[in-house]
């Protein structure tokens, strides 16, 4: 993987998050996962599950 320094002027995308609690085995098992979405583009996302909302990440 390659950084790319990126101007924010130069972004024009908008995105979205959603935040999600993932539960499994019956309950024995839950963790929170983050969801961060291109607008235009519903193929274009991210999912974590060690982010706990987009403005944290900022």
């Amino acid at each position: 993987m390659t950084r790319t320094d990126v101007d924010p002027v130069d972004r024009t995308t908008s995105v979205s998050s959603h935040a999600y609690r993932i539960t499994l085995d019956n309950g024995r098992e839950t963790f929170d996962a983050l969801e961060i979405c291109d607008d235009h583009c519903p193929e274009a996302y991210l999912m974590s599950d060690t982010v706990h909302s987009l403005e944290a990440m900022r």
